[in-house]
């Protein structure tokens, strides 16, 4: 008797064994499954089968349509990807979200886990996205900010927020651990107050109220305001995850460092937080795919982000029934960049346990 025959028995003796012991389990799973295979065959059949696909017949893309309209995206995905941004010069959007996600997908590699190698990395692609987003040099033409739109200013403000959010959370963290009142206080005061604010709140203060109480040279632009508010907001957040990162070390690794004569700094860069971020690592990856989510509230304050472009591909009258496909296509976007995230933290985190136990 061959393996292969030997393990389909042992499968069929398993499950028969299941059967008279759990009858009514069984009954419910199989009732489950059947209904997510006729769920999955209706998507199917709506999404792929009875589909709409020829951008140039929007006129079969009715209310009363047997499939989904995915015509609707041939036809206005320019506008879904690149938003408000000068048809001629889309090219330059492309290319911007382009560096970001390269930068992104470079930075993912333990071959450039050098602080200062990542330091250049993020500053070299981010001076070239802002120099071809926004133009006026190298014979590029000038594109506002308020111009820009789509999925690159939704990387855009990610990144920003990230890079910024970061450095931001470990300075407060280490501020609110103070031994010095003077620091310690207001600094718990000022997390402990934005954490208590919806962001939404943060946001339409840095963008719409701040210029009221600022000179006409410190008020920028809008959209640097609000990076470095949403920046500013998720580091309180971030904050609270490294200081509990930190305080769940014995206290014995402080006091090791200052035997071995090391500083203050020299203790936490080397013993203190590499042993914090790796207890941290879940839940600061899952503050990351929360930044990445909460930059669709930008639509609310003008912004022409990812979601209002998706928005306004429906907006007219010959598209106007498929904000199902639409949303399906944006959402589709917004999952696979989480998955992303989320898959890249599980990568580490393996990582880095491997490599303890050794």
């Amino acid at each position: 008797m061959s393996t292969q025959t030997m393990r389909v028995g042992r499968t069929d003796l398993v499950l028969r064994s299941y059967l008279k012991r759990h009858p009514v389990s069984f009954l419910v799973t199989a009732l489950i499954v059947a209904g997510l295979a006729y769920l999955a065959w209706k998507f199917i059949d709506w999404a792929v089968l009875k589909a709409v696909w020829n951008p140039d017949r929007p006129d079969l893309c009715g209310a009363d349509r047997p499939g989904a309209c995915w015509a609707v995206i041939a036809a206005r995905w320019r506008l879904i990807m690149f938003g408000l941004y000068p048809f001629e010069e889309q090219w330059r959007s492309a290319i911007s979200s382009v560096i970001v996600l390269a930068t992104v997908a470079i930075s993912c590699f333990p071959a450039v886990w050098r602080a200062k190698w990542l330091i250049v990395l993020w500053i070299v692609s981010f001076i070239g996205f802002n120099v071809l987003m926004t133009g006026g040099i190298l014979g590029l033409s000038h594109v506002p900010t308020r111009a820009w739109g789509g999925l690159s200013l939704t990387l855009y403000v990610f990144a920003s927020v990230c890079i910024v959010m970061m450095p931001t959370a470990l300075v407060l963290a280490l501020m609110k651990r103070s031994k010095l009142p003077a620091i310690k206080v207001p600094v718990t005061w000022i997390v402990d107050f934005l954490r208590s604010l919806p962001l939404l709140v943060v946001l339409f203060f840095a963008a719409v109220v701040l210029p009221f109480g600022l000179p006409d040279w410190m008020t920028g632009e809008k959209l640097y305001r609000v990076v470095v508010a949403f920046a500013f907001y998720n580091a309180c957040y971030q904050a609270e995850v490294i200081r509990a990162g930190i305080e769940s070390l014995p206290k014995g690794q402080e006091e090791a460092g200052k035997a071995l004569g090391l500083g203050y700094l020299a203790t936490y860069r080397y013993i203190i937080l590499p042993q914090a971020f790796r207890v941290t690592l879940p839940a600061t990856i899952n503050q990351i795919v929360i930044v990445f989510l909460e930059t669709s509230l930008i639509v609310i304050i003008g912004f022409f982000d990812i979601l209002a472009s998706g928005n306004a591909a429906f907006g007219v009258a010959q598209w106007g029934t498929t904000s199902t496909e639409v949303y399906l296509f944006v959402g589709a976007i917004f999952f696979a960049c989480c998955l992303s995230l989320s898959k890249y933290g599980a990568f580490i985190e393996c990582r880095l346990t491997k490599r303890q136990e050794r």
